[in-house]
């Protein structure tokens, strides 16, 4: 499910409540499902990925060049990869596809795409897995009861997240422009 949920057949919170359900049902599987739906939405967001990468370029051109499809390239081209680990991460339907097409189009390196992806989706499954131990069926009653403290942490990981990626952009050397053509007559 988690498969075909990341490649970008929506199945809204359809992961997220299979994940509980297995938790819930049986506790001892809690954090094997965390990790096949982890796994899952790996090899999911990695073949979106992929095929962005392969043809996605012109696509993005096209939809990118004015308007809300421009707006949303501005901010990946400004915030990078937050702009996947912020959906991945959040439990709340956010739109995961678009950002990692993004990736895909503009030529995200493949290494750093797969930390962000595993991050995001270690931490959201891992979490899900242990509040369904051990809230059982009442665990949507809980985080719904806890969506203050649900929305701190969150901010605070996203923090911690854009921390580390000013750590690693720092660290990685500058790519220069490439020298304008001149043609002559």
């Amino acid at each position: 499910m988690a498969i075909l949920d990341s490649i970008g057949i929506p199945i809204v919170g359809g992961v997220d409540a299979l994940l509980i359900a297995v938790a819930t049902l049986e506790p001892t599987q809690a954090y094997v499902s965390a990790i096949c739906a982890t796994a899952g939405s790996l090899v999911g967001s990695l073949v979106l990925f992929s095929i962005a990468r392969k043809g996605g370029h012109m696509l993005l051109a096209k939809h990118t060049s004015h308007g809300t499809g421009l707006h949303l390239r501005n901010w990946f081209e400004r915030y990078g990869l937050l702009t996947v680990f912020i959906p991945a991460l959040s439990p709340l339907p956010m739109p995961l596809k678009i950002p990692v097409f993004c990736a895909g189009a503009l030529e995200v390196r493949t290494r750093s795409f797969v930390a962000v992806i595993l991050l995001a989706r270690v931490i959201r499954y891992f979490a899900l897995a242990s509040l369904g131990q051990r809230y059982g069926r009442y665990t949507f009653t809980f985080l719904k009861g806890h969506w203050m403290s649900v929305t701190v942490i969150l901010l605070a990981l996203c923090g911690v997240a854009i921390a580390l990626l000013r750590l690693v952009n720092r660290n990685e050397p500058e790519i220069p422009p490439e020298p304008a053509v001149v043609e002559s007559d």
